[in-house]
């Protein structure tokens, strides 16, 4: 591989790619396909978030970076008994290319081959994560139908961002978008005409959008530009004080310095595949500066 790019041992002995140029320092799990890091040279703080007590172990998820949510999303409707969020996340994915280009950029490619790997969803599918680490950050997901069936599928990447303090940023973007409220806390779910911002629990689902979103924060003096190319979802949430303390792989007192945003199709945005055909989501994230 490029002088850029080396195979380590990670946390918990997982393997894990690292990526070190000019233009950032990243890093990706081969557990999950999952990018844990990302922090380019002109940003101040990391843009990613990984909680403390994270597990890195096989057959849990880690807490934080971008995990992939596939198949379904959020616990299953029928089977509350398999894992939330899918499999994609807790399974080890190949990594099948890596590439320095000439502008600097590095570009990795993740693959997960599936047969029948669950039994709430028993299908052969083809998975690709790709990675393009620079001073931005672009991420597709895509799924191949390789079954003799069609099927349905949900996906998101979650990313957890780093903030300074969750009850002073401000998420612009969504305004007048209306949101499933799985906090339940909304009695009219849209969106104002107003940035979204926190005083609890939050955990939106917003339908319907392909909006860029912009998390602007001034604790850390910069603002982060989330867009996204075949994704009609957008998923907020940051799960406040009570819920942070139900999590055994989340701190107690670390909600205040994150929040998700995440780039989804999920709820009547998921994807319907014939055999044969694919489906490409991407996501682009970028650091601005005051």
């Amino acid at each position: 591989m490029p002088a850029t790019i080396r195979q380590t041992s990670g946390n918990g002995g997982l393997p894990r790619i690292e990526i070190v140029s000019a233009h950032a320092t990243a890093e990706v799990y081969l557990h999950g396909a999952q990018v844990t890091r990302w922090h380019p040279s002109h940003a101040a703080a990391p843009v990613l978030w990984v909680s403390a007590q994270s597990f890195f172990q096989d057959g849990r998820a880690i807490r934080g970076g971008v995990p992939i949510c596939f198949p379904w999303f959020g616990p299953h409707r029928r089977n509350a008994a398999v894992p939330a969020h899918g499999f994609a996340r807790l399974s080890d994915w190949t990594l099948a290319e890596a590439v320095e280009r000439e502008d600097g950029r590095v570009s990795l490619r993740f693959a997960l081959a599936g047969e029948r790997m669950s039994p709430e969803w028993p299908f052969r599918f083809q998975g690709f994560l790709e990675v393009l680490a620079g001073s931005t950050l672009a991420m597709a997901l895509e799924v191949e139908n390789r079954d003799d069936r069609a099927f349905t599928y949900e996906e998101a990447l979650h990313t957890y961002f780093t903030i300074d303090d969750v009850s002073a940023i401000a998420i612009s973007g969504l305004e007048g978008t209306r949101y499933l409220d799985k906090a339940g806390g909304a009695a009219e779910p849209t969106q104002d005409n107003m940035p979204i911002r926190f005083s609890g629990e939050t955990d939106r689902v917003y339908t319907g959008t392909t909006a860029t979103c912009v998390i602007d924060d001034p604790g850390l003096r910069r603002r982060i530009v989330v867009s996204k190319e075949h994704s009609r979802s957008t998923v907020v949430w940051n799960p406040w004080m009570a819920r942070a303390r139900a999590m055994a792989d989340f701190g107690d007192d670390e909600w205040p310095g994150m929040v998700c945003v995440e780039t989804a199709n999920v709820e009547d945005a998921a994807i319907r595949l014939a055999p044969g055909e694919r489906h490409r989501m991407t996501l682009t994230l970028a650091v601005e500066p005051y």
